[in-house]
């Protein structure tokens, strides 16, 4: 992937100073301004190419869209809730967080609150400060032997399930992505989630707050759920439903709750921290000193190796991008765009195309199909160079559109090459390219394959026409009149009927008029 230039940086939020130094140190100028207001944020957005934010700073769609000049949201934590990921994809934005900076801090917090509720040491110690002393009061129980339910075997989910099973807790745990072999190869056993209620003493919840996942803990699951189950959420407010945990708490069918976060922070709905078995913490989960140091320095490190090209880590909305890095790659995201552009021109349509299938050829490009479409997508939408969509939007733009994308690979011991094809109002047109010695070049195009291939770089004129003697002089013509100098010319391995011919020039006719009256088609382009 090309560098992204970030130049400025704005930090919202208190992050560890860290972050900071590692952005100076490469060259970055940082502004820190907190406690800003929506509209101080909008205003301050547009001068920036980087914001980077904890969980306090909401990111909405108008401070996104105020952003003119950004190309980075960077998440010094784990959730990305408090940023519109969709409007910043629309706009090409990088979203991304450090997803392991926190995880052993929130995975600890989980665990001290589980033995809490075991124990009910918040509660007995404030009754020693009351200067009581009740030990028959605050009988607990053991951990070991228990069942322990994890909802969401991510990496904190995963440092839960190895630091409980210290105590003795059996693991059982459900997760619609991590393969049920590799959770069992670190001792949970994976099943659904109407098997894991009935059997849970203790509970932990560890995903993203997303719709599937609000209120997963409800009415509903609390009554499968054996009596006195014990709840913790360190995760996101909103994934237990509060009304439903209240509910349970005061009949008994939950035995207490564990909650370092809620869906309005701080609550103003106090009903849930007053009750005597809730134990609650102020999101805390991500307050360490080395969580912090962890997050910052990350987040700072991610910023810089994607600005330089050397990487992509965390990024939450550009998957597509983490495989754009290898030294090659840049080239056949040039020749993806390039095609796409080739194709757009000489379909000669004002209309977007409303198909694009793209096949890539041989054993190296396997994995290249994803970035391939993308940069497809992004020069069939461009309308100039250097303005337009980039490989985070396309996909989304594309759907936006109407046009649908399909992608495939196909093995081929010949050659790695690229395969791409288009349809518009009714046509099809079709394009083959390759990298050759570093550069872009295209082999074929609409069924013509070019004797030598087309180096995709500068001024190019393509034109459809019969044999090339009837053509070629009042071609050169015009553009010697034009004031255009001819640099290149390709032409088909054979002239037998209507081809398609490419020519490389100085520069770009004012008016490709004058060409229409002498050949089938013609189309110009800079790439």
């Amino acid at each position: 992937m090309a560098p992204v230039s970030v130049k400025r940086v704005l930090i919202s939020e208190s992050v560890d100073p860290c972050c900071k130094t590692v952005l100076q140190e490469n060259g970055i100028e940082v502004t820190e301004k907190q406690q800003m207001t929506k509209e101080e944020l909008i205003a301050e957005i547009r001068n920036y190419d980087g914001l980077i934010v904890r969980s306090a700073t909401k990111v909405t769609a108008d401070v996104v869209n105020a952003g003119s000049s950004l190309k980075i949201i960077g998440r010094a934590g784990t959730g990305v809730d408090n940023v519109d990921v969709d409007a910043a994809t629309k706009r090409g934005i990088i979203v991304m967080n450090t997803p392991s900076g926190n995880t052993l801090s929130a995975a600890e917090l989980t665990c001290a609150l589980l033995m809490s509720l075991s124990r009910h040491i918040p509660q007995a110690v404030i009754s020693m400060k009351d200067g009581k002393w009740d030990r028959k009061k605050f009988m607990g129980s053991e951990l070991y032997g228990k069942v322990l339910g994890i909802v969401g075997l991510g990496r904190i989910g995963k440092e839960v399930a190895t630091r409980m099973q210290s105590f003795g807790m059996k693991t059982i745990g459900y997760d619609p992505i991590t393969p049920p072999e590799v959770s069992a190869s670190w001792g949970v056993e994976q099943m659904t989630l109407d098997q894991l209620w009935p059997q849970c003493d203790y509970i932990t919840v560890h995903t993203p707050l997303m719709p599937s996942t609000t209120g997963l803990l409800n009415d509903t699951s609390f009554a499968k759920c054996k009596k006195g189950v014990k709840v913790v959420n360190c995760a996101r407010g909103g994934i237990i439903d509060e009304a439903a945990l209240l509910r349970a708490l005061e009949s008994g069918q939950c035995g207490g709750a564990g909650l370092d976060v809620f869906v309005e922070e701080p609550p103003r709905e106090r009903a849930l921290v007053n009750h005597p078995n809730v134990i609650s913490c102020p999101h805390l989960g991500a307050s360490t000193k080395e969580a912090q140091v962890r997050c910052g320095k990350d987040i700072a490190l991610q910023i810089v190796d994607m600005a330089t090209g050397k990487a992509l880590v965390g990024a939450v909305n550009a998957q597509v991008l983490a495989s754009t890095f290898s030294p090659d790659s840049q080239q056949w995201i040039c020749l993806g765009e390039s095609m796409g552009r080739v194709l757009k021109a000489c379909s000669a349509s004002t209309q977007p195309c409303s198909q694009l299938h793209v096949t890539s050829l041989g054993e190296a490009l396997k994995k290249s199909t994803g970035f391939l479409s993308s940069a497809a997508v992004v020069g069939l939408l461009t309308e100039a160079p250097h303005n337009g969509p980039n490989l985070v939007n396309a996909l989304p733009l594309a759907a936006e559109t109407g046009i649908t994308v399909q992608t495939d690979h196909k093995a081929s011991d010949e050659r790695e090459a690229c395969v791409m094809e288009v349809s518009v109002n009714g046509s099809s047109y079709k394009a083959v390219g390759s990298v050759q010695a570093g550069v872009p070049v295209l082999l074929e195009l609409n069924g013509s394959v070019f004797r030598q291939p087309v180096p995709l770089t500068g001024h190019l004129l393509f034109f459809r026409a019969n044999s090339p003697t009837e053509f070629l002089s009042s071609i050169t013509g015009v553009l010697a009149t034009a004031g255009v100098e001819l640099q290149s010319f390709s032409a088909p391995s054979t002239s037998s009927g209507e081809k398609w011919y490419c020519m490389g020039i100085s520069s770009l006719l004012a008016d490709i008029g004058a060409l229409k009256s002498l050949v089938k088609d013609a189309a110009q382009l800079t790439v």
